[in-house]
């Protein structure tokens, strides 16, 4: 059985874990964090096309299990006027609704899953080296230890260790925004659950949706400078920065910020470059740690997703991991750099009234085909369709 090394225990390690155990493969995942809850305090959604790579890997329930389903999306403007009122994604489909969660609920909610399949995750490995020779491909921790695989994957986020390894010049840069994300117990005016509403303010993009607990998530973009060095750990008084941003305007944002309950977090929305070089050798790299985008679209997480499930049927369809690997990167990079494109054309113009742009990617029909692509039974081609 063909041995594969996934770093990063994130979602899309674990999610490529999980697809790469069901096409057969003996996968162990080394994660450098302790336990589950990395960027706990955040929160962020999946889309239609990441539940339907969900169901693919067998794992819709386990996910479904935490957070709260999206069915409508409100947009306002800055006097609060709404804009619009519409279905978000594929909602006639229950299994197949937005989510919304965080970060850390979903990591331990597909880690779980990992564990109940018997694919062991190894937590506190922290990556230092890795050999890719003829014969296999060493990982070498910084504890001093080591693991040997047939293949590696990596799957570290967008700060990828194997990725400064495997390419030492690429970094990823600033998109033009800082992010916040916080949790609010009592909103005023909440939108009810299942809707997410968005602000196209005059200073900010304002996001916000209530749990079936009456708690609300919001994030809010704003278009300025990099944080400082050491990001949203700087003590600065970020709710009170926020505030006179959010106050220009007559919506409810503010209001919600202002009765915010525990720490405000801070990012820098960021992205990496076109073109990078995802594989060599034995090692390939998924996810953010390959095709990062700012979050204007809300599709990283759910790109990690279609990631493990194009991945695992290349290596389960193709005759070996060099063509699998070539034909993973012909499937999937026309797609994710889109979005990086997209995304990042967003988060750059967010202050350009004349090009307010989209909120959210939120297609009303299913992409066909994706569809094909990601469908368990369905053997992928060694080359995707050529598009019309």
């Amino acid at each position: 059985m063909t041995r594969v090394l996934v770093i990063g225990g994130g979602i899309a390690g674990t999610a490529a874990a999980l697809g790469l155990h069901k096409a057969g493969y003996d996968v162990t995942v080394h994660e450098a964090h302790p336990d589950t809850a990395e960027d706990i305090g955040a929160f962020l959604t999946l889309a239609s096309n990441g539940m339907r790579a969900l169901a693919q890997l067998g794992a819709a329930d386990a996910v479904t299990a935490v957070g709260f389903p999206l069915t409508s999306l409100r947009l306002l403007d800055s006097d609060g006027t709404e804009l619009t009122h519409a279905p978000l994604g594929e909602v006639a489909v229950p299994g197949l609704r937005y989510r919304c969660l965080r970060r850390g609920e979903l990591n331990a909610a597909l880690q779980q899953e990992a564990a109940r399949r018997g694919i062991r995750v190894c937590h506190g490995a922290r990556l230092a080296g890795v050999t890719d020779g003829p014969h296999g491909v060493a990982a070498r921790f910084a504890d001093g230890s080591t693991a040997h695989a047939d293949l590696l994957v990596g799957a570290d986020g967008l700060n990828s260790t194997v990725r400064r390894l495997l390419t030492p010049g690429v970094r990823p840069r600033y998109a033009g925004q800082r992010v916040f994300y916080g949790y609010t117990g009592t909103a005023p005016d909440a939108d009810g659950t299942g809707v997410i509403t968005f602000v196209r303010g005059s200073e900010t993009t304002f996001g916000q949706a209530v749990s079936p607990a009456g708690q609300t998530y919001w994030f809010a973009r704003v278009s300025t400078g990099p944080l400082p060095v050491g990001g949203s750990a700087h003590p600065s008084p970020w709710r009170e920065e926020l505030l006179p941003l959010l106050r220009k305007d007559s919506t409810p944002a503010a209001d919600v910020v202002a009765a915010s309950q525990g720490p405000v977090m801070v990012t820098n929305a960021t992205e990496l470059p076109l073109g990078t070089v995802w594989h060599t050798g034995r090692v390939l790299l998924i996810g953010d740690a390959a095709h990062a985008a700012s979050p204007a679209t809300g599709q990283g997480a759910s790109m990690a997703l279609e990631d493990a499930v194009v991945l695992a049927k290349a290596l389960r369809d193709l005759p070996d991991p060099q063509t699998a690997f070539a034909a993973y990167e012909r499937h999937r990079r026309p797609r994710v750099e889109h979005n990086i494109t997209v995304s990042g054309g967003i988060s750059r113009g967010g202050r350009n009234p004349a090009r307010p742009g989209p909120v959210v990617a939120r297609p009303a029909e299913p992409d066909e085909a994706l569809v094909r692509q990601l469908a368990w039974d369905s053997p992928l081609s060694a080359a995707p369709p050529e598009q019309p």
